[in-house]
């Protein structure tokens, strides 16, 4: 698969747009247990303009987002997910910020399920720069209906 079909691929299952796509590659994914997936955090994002100017810091909840994106891609190749299923957000246990993620870091997701049932999808999920820990946090989403389901 070439990267630009990676991206179409990406974005047949996460219906977030610029400037809120936060997974730029999915490196590996095993259904029913894991995904590994990459954000490329580069100056020119639009939340460094105010977070912080002239420290810009990757703002806690986007790295949140992103986590919560990879575990998107994978409950929904888990479950055989139709495309333009809407997945929400449920819940978030036990997150912590271990680094600041900054401009030039690539930032590296990390899930596994805890459980993926019709209904409810839970992730173990965790952030890394390099061999660093930047975010863990236990994860919940709720898939609904597909977008031409739900009108």
């Amino acid at each position: 698969m070439t990267e630009q079909d990676e991206i179409r691929a990406i974005m047949q299952k996460v219906p977030h747009r610029y400037p809120f796509l936060l997974v730029d590659r999915v490196l590996e994914c095993e259904p029913g247990v894991s995904i590994t997936a990459l954000k490329n955090v580069t100056v020119n994002e639009p939340f460094f303009t105010g977070h912080f100017p002239g420290h810009p810091v990757m703002p806690g909840v986007l790295i949140l987002e992103a986590l919560a994106q990879a575990g998107l891609i994978l409950g929904m190749r888990t479950v055989d997910a139709e495309d333009g299923t809407i997945v929400y957000f449920a819940g978030i246990d036990k997150a912590r910020f271990k680094r600041q993620v900054i401009p030039g870091d690539q930032l590296l997701l990390k899930l596994s399920i805890g459980s993926a049932k019709k209904r409810l999808w839970k992730f173990n999920a965790e952030a890394w720069v390099g061999a660093e820990l930047a975010c863990r946090a236990e994860m919940m989403a709720i898939p609904g209906a597909p977008a031409h389901e739900a009108s």
